[in-house]
């Protein structure tokens, strides 16, 4: 995978499977001239060597290695075994050479069919994933732009995107508006307006305006790294399918060969031994030879882990990153989905709409409040210095520190202010009263010294398509929604009933989550699988935790997206359901494939032990399952279009 997507755009073929293809078409013409050659004996035998070594000096090769490292059983020892058995075949009856150097061809034509499917499924993923930036435009002293490897680029660097041109590394806009094309990460055609002020993330490409960014990151920590490190990593994690077929190959293999062993000796012994017939070994060995051929798991071992990639690359394009096909799998059987509030469900956007003040004016309730919030990242934090922005005065603050889940703790001009919410008051002796006017608000109590001073209502956005994505789960055969949050009972259930979530569990502690997913797991035993679906640092145990943990890739944080299973990437959640749909797809065409070869193998096993099947019908039956089966597979990497 890193190779395509270092690579970006290729041509249709590479050289390997360019010279493959000459191989082919020289061996099929030689194979056809020599068949109406007036040559007959050791003479003939010479000249159809030719073309065989031509198709088949890697198979044998491969074969040969794994005898002799001790790992024998695979489709090279079981292609070579047929082949030069049908060969020693021909010399001793002076027969047909065609065959075995027919059977040879058309299993080299199927291998060179599925590389090219697999190297077109990696382009096409390479192609939605083309985000990596060549060079980044760095600003001088003296104005002049100079092109430099993103590596080397260091964090607070202004940068310059021209029209046309990708963002290399995340940063603030600085200088200059414009509109960008956000498709290769969220997957969304809608393009963004950005100006100065605003962040942006490396892999966006620039479309109208001139922009100057600071970075706020370095490269290897941004946003397309990270998603191109997701994306190349994938295939490492394997499905309980993909490792069945490993472990099948492993067995099934060895048994063949012993199962046409059998059938090469035990017919003629029983003929002589016990029936008084001719033994005929020639056919019974054809037999075998023939048995072998039918047997190649290819279609089965290639069009698997092919299902896989391809449905991982479709919902990549969809903007939803999957990290293995094991959570692909996993994703497919959901039953539970389960909600973090804020970031998730809601924008994460928050608005003071009212202060109440016990014993001063709201400008000063307000004014204390942004100085102790002054240092946080939490999203509260940054309304309320929203809300006062002017903070240039004469107010030292000192000793900041931050206590989780209740709230924040700092000296103003020696006065010990506490900022945060019913449990930070309880702890210092504060007599608190909530808030019956704003119930869908969160309530955020102010304290100086252990006495009251009044609280501060902030209130959240919910997502435009939060509610349509409830009951998109719920059509997709999700039975049970639950929204885990840390928010107050009355703004927790008004969420919930205004999104139709079933289940909700409010006022917790992060460890609370971690929990109660917890319970709900067991409560959840053997009725389908659990997803938690989070932003935050908070979130990152419970991520962890669930059978499968789905994170908000836009704004969530990167401890968040680390412990996540599958990214989305415009952090809509429309896109869960969206993905388990790709996900059930791409499970019912590894099925299609694993059945569909399973039995046209059996059935075809059975005609050549028998006697009805000859080589060349195995092995365009072998061949031919295998195309379809990859044709099948390849329907995976469009999965996100009509999911």
């Amino acid at each position: 995978m890193g190779y395509w997507a270092g690579k970006g755009k290729e041509a249709e073929m590479n050289k390997k499977q360019k010279r493959n293809l000459i191989r082919i078409i020289v061996a099929a013409i030689l194979m056809i001239v020599l068949h109406f050659a007036p040559i007959s004996g050791m003479v003939r035998f010479g000249f159809y060597l030719v073309p065989y070594l031509i198709i088949g000096y890697d198979i044998l090769w491969k074969a040969f290695k794994g005898v002799k490292n001790r790992q024998p059983f695979d489709e090279s020892l079981l292609m070579a075994i047929a082949t030069l058995g049908a060969i020693i075949l021909a010399v001793y009856e002076d027969g047909d050479y065609t065959e075995a150097i027919g059977v040879m061809l058309f299993y080299q034509i199927g291998e060179w069919f599925q590389s090219y499917a697999v190297g077109k499924s990696r382009r096409n993923i390479s192609e939605l994933m083309d985000i990596r930036p060549d060079y980044a435009n760095v600003e001088r002293e003296n104005g002049q732009l100079e092109a430099v490897d993103p590596d080397e680029v260091e964090v607070g660097t202004i940068i310059v995107v021209k029209p046309g041109e990708k963002i290399p590394i995340d940063g603030e806009v600085v200088e200059g508006s414009s509109t960008l094309n956000t498709s290769a990460l969220t997957g969304e055609s809608l393009p963004r307006e950005v100006e100065s002020g605003d962040e942006v993330i490396s892999g966006c490409i620039n479309i109208n305006g001139l922009l100057k960014i600071r970075t706020t990151k370095e490269f290897g920590e941004s946003t397309v790294s990270k998603i191109l490190d997701l994306v190349e990593n994938a295939s490492s994690r394997k499905s309980k399918a993909e490792d069945f077929i490993s472990k099948f190959a492993r067995i099934y293999t060895p048994a063949v060969v012993a199962a046409a062993i059998a059938l090469a000796l035990v017919p003629p012994f029983v003929r002589m031994g016990f029936m008084g017939g001719p033994a005929d070994w020639d056919v019974w060995i054809y037999r075998a030879l023939t048995f072998l051929v039918i047997s190649c798991p290819c279609a089965l071992v290639i069009s698997i882990p092919l299902s896989f990639f391809a449905g991982i690359g479709g919902a990549s394009k969809a903007g939803v990153l999957v990290k293995g096909s094991n959570y692909l799998e996993t994703l497919s059987k959901v039953k539970t989905v389960v909600f973090d509030k804020t970031g998730t469900l809601t924008k994460g956007v928050f608005q003071v709409t009212a202060a109440h003040p016990q014993e001063m004016s709201e400008k000063e309730l307000l004014h204390l409040a942004a100085h102790v919030e002054r240092y946080s990242t939490h999203p509260i934090a940054a309304s309320l210095r929203a809300a006062y922005p002017n903070e240039s005065d004469s107010c030292r603050v000192e000793a900041a520190e931050e206590i989780a889940g209740e709230g924040i703790r700092a000296h103003v001009n020696g006065n010990v202010v506490c900022v945060g919410n019913s449990k930070m008051m309880e702890a210092v002796g504060a007599e608190w009263y909530d808030c019956h006017r704003h119930a869908a608000g969160t309530v955020i109590h102010v304290s100086i010294n252990g006495r009251y001073a009044g609280h501060v209502i902030i209130s959240d956005v919910v997502k435009e398509t939060s509610k349509a994505a409830i009951a998109a789960l719920k059509s997709v055969g999700v039975a049970r929604t639950v929204m885990l949050t840390g928010d107050a009972k009355e703004v927790a259930d008004a969420v919930a009933k205004e999104l139709g979530i079933d289940q909700v569990r409010s006022e917790l502690l992060p460890a609370d989550k971690v929990q109660n997913v917890e319970e709900l797991l067991l409560e959840n035993k053997g009725n389908g699988n659990l997803a938690f679906v989070g932003d935050g640092i908070n979130d990152a145990p419970v991520l962890t935790r669930a059978d499968i943990g789905i994170a908000m890739g836009a704004m969530g944080s990167d401890a968040a997206i680390e412990a996540a299973d599958v990214v989305l990437m415009d952090d809509d959640p429309m896109k869960i359901s969206q993905a388990i749909r790709i996900s059930r797809k791409c499970l019912a065409i590894v099925n299609q494939n694993t059945w569909f070869s399973i039995g046209i193998k059996l059935v075809v096993l059975l005609l050549g032990a028998v006697g009805i099947a000859n080589m060349w019908f195995a092995i365009f039956a072998d061949v031919g399952v295998m195309i379809l089966a990859v044709l099948n597979a390849m329907r995976a990497l469009f999965a996100g279009r009509t999911a």
